[in-house]
């Protein structure tokens, strides 16, 4: 008679456990609701080595330990390397600039990242190096931008001050609040 009981208990058992498993379907909009109410990215990468490529040419390379996809965020998605990034802009005439920071956050709907921690952006062709706190990069018009303190080094110079611009390249660049000694060609 026990016999019985056990095996009656142990299929009511079963069927509970089966109805349970079939009840619980969510959609994927759902879920990345749920991440998205609880600050969870929908995506997580490790060891990011990527190459970016146009016309078959690699154009952008960029390295970062981890990165974080907010994808998800309805009105701002964005991409979060918390351990930063190192990011290298090959141009067509083979110049190359690196840009690097121990925090970095990508919004994917502007094209606008926040750099931040010891940040440095270097050209190598033109010899110009920014070191600040935190950078602004618009990918889309090829633009740096800070309020920030910062040093800016060129061949001849070297340029200390709060607030600076300048091209994607250092090529262009405008200084707001300045000091040191700045050669100036007549």
């Amino acid at each position: 008679m026990t016999k019985s009981i056990v095996h009656k208990i142990t299929n009511i058992a079963i069927v509970f456990s089966i109805a349970m498993f079939f009840s619980c379907t969510n959609s994927a909009k759902e879920v990345r609701d749920f991440l998205a109410d609880k600050n969870l990215p929908i995506g997580e990468a490790i060891d990011i080595n990527l190459k970016h490529t146009d016309s078959g040419r690699v154009d952008i390379k960029m390295k970062a330990p981890l990165m974080l996809d907010f994808a998800n965020r309805e009105n701002h998605p964005y991409s979060e390397f918390p351990k930063g990034i190192f990011i290298t802009t090959i141009e067509k005439n083979g110049d190359s600039t690196t840009i690097k920071g121990n925090y970095a956050k990508t919004y994917s709907k502007t094209s606008v990242s926040e750099i931040k921690g010891d940040v440095e952006i270097v050209n190598y062709t033109k010899k110009n190096k920014l070191e600040t706190s935190e950078i602004y990069w618009d990918q889309k018009t090829h633009y740096f931008f800070t309020e920030k303190r910062f040093v800016f080094y060129t061949l001849t110079d070297t340029i200390y001050g709060t607030g600076f611009e300048a091209s994607e390249d250092l090529d262009v660049w405008w200084v707001k609040n300045q000091s040191g000694v700045i050669e100036i060609k007549d």
